[in-house]
């Protein structure tokens, strides 16, 4: 079994995470069933939010009475000293703990700091203190803010975009915490659904030690190939490494990584779909995504206002509208049967 410490929290788990984003999507009943199934499986990472509706209350009745046999991860989205402690009281509440393992901010538009005005940081070293937080993490989109965050020496873990669709920019950050003795986890590892091979994901992220894959699980079977590689890694075989170069190539370039942070759309465009709609139709061709109600989905586009509030709020330095277009135009296309996606 391989497993991943991270950084000097030494918190030592197997190199499979559990996303736990996917399973608000699904029953509490299918949620508590998926979650045991993964740790008795070996798996004792799970990762949650705040902003990921009843989340954190499907892990805390998942784990009730067995607390401390796992590392429970959430994060908190405030602005403020007390949109932070209301958020972390929430958590508590809902993951039925006194304590987080690994408490992040989540997704911030700066790095947050002693002194900075916002009194961010001082409430989570005083949560810190209070037991109620074991240690302190940040997540984020921006590459700027994550940079900051490991040279500020504030921070015990990042987590962060990894995937074998990254650039040097992302490795060079893995390397980064890794000098510093600070944790990466890995999030988006299968790119947002458009990384097809799960093998081939792990068996690439399996070459950084450092780096923990959280993989987001909402059906058993998706869990039952991470649960396989356990016991059984896949190797980065030479057939696997030209799996990549080929998927490298078709997704190299501007394309959506389906992260939301764009979101919500003020003319209500599902932009974290609709912008990838045309590598996620060629990728895993499915009938659902050209049902009526993907086409009145897909067809909200032409209600964009152009007011720039995705791109303002865009982790990528994407023009959203001009992606939403051209996947609209290629949508259209292969409705009218102009283009074959098989």
């Amino acid at each position: 079994m391989q497993t991943v410490t991270l950084g000097k929290t030494q918190i030592t788990v197997n190199k499979n995470g559990f996303g736990a984003l996917p399973i608000q999507r699904i029953s509490t009943e299918d949620a508590v069933k998926l979650v045991r199934k993964a740790y008795h499986a070996g798996i004792t990472f799970f990762d949650t939010a705040r902003w990921y509706t009843d989340s954190e209350v499907k892990l805390g009745e998942a784990f009730d009475g067995m607390r401390e046999k796992v590392y429970l991860a959430t994060k908190t989205g405030a602005t403020s000293a007390e949109g932070f402690w209301q958020d972390l009281e929430t958590s508590l509440h809902n993951l039925r703990t006194d304590y987080v393992d690994i408490y992040q901010f989540h997704n911030p538009p700066f790095c947050p700091k002693p002194g900075d005005g916002s009194g961010l940081y001082e409430a989570m070293q005083q949560a810190k203190e209070q037991g109620k937080v074991r240690h302190i993490g940040i997540t984020n989109h921006r590459l700027a803010v994550a940079q900051e965050a490991i040279e500020s020496g504030l921070y015990e873990t990042l987590q962060f975009p990894f995937s074998y669709l990254s650039g040097a920019q992302e490795l060079a950050l893995v390397n980064k915490c890794q000098q510093q003795g600070m944790g990466f986890i890995a999030m988006k590892a299968l790119s947002g659904g458009l990384i097809t091979n799960s093998a081939a994901a792990y068996a690439f992220l399996a070459q950084y030690g450092n780096v923990l894959p959280i993989w987001g699980v909402q059906r058993e079977q998706e869990l039952d190939e991470f649960i396989s590689y356990i016991d059984a890694p896949p190797a980065l075989t030479e057939e696997m490494q030209e799996l990549i170069a080929r998927d490298r190539e078709e997704l190299s370039g501007e394309f959506c990584r389906g992260c939301g942070y764009c979101m919500p759309c003020p003319a209500g465009i599902e932009i974290n779909t609709c912008a990838r709609m045309s590598l996620l139709i060629r990728r895993s061709p499915s009938q659902a995504q050209l049902t009526e109600q993907a086409q009145a989905m897909m067809k909200k586009i032409e209600d964009c206002m152009h007011c720039g509030k995705c791109k303002s709020k865009r982790p990528y330095e994407l023009d959203t509208p001009a992606l939403l277009e051209k996947n609209y135009e290629d949508y259209k296309r292969i409705l009218s049967g102009e283009v074959r996606t098989d």
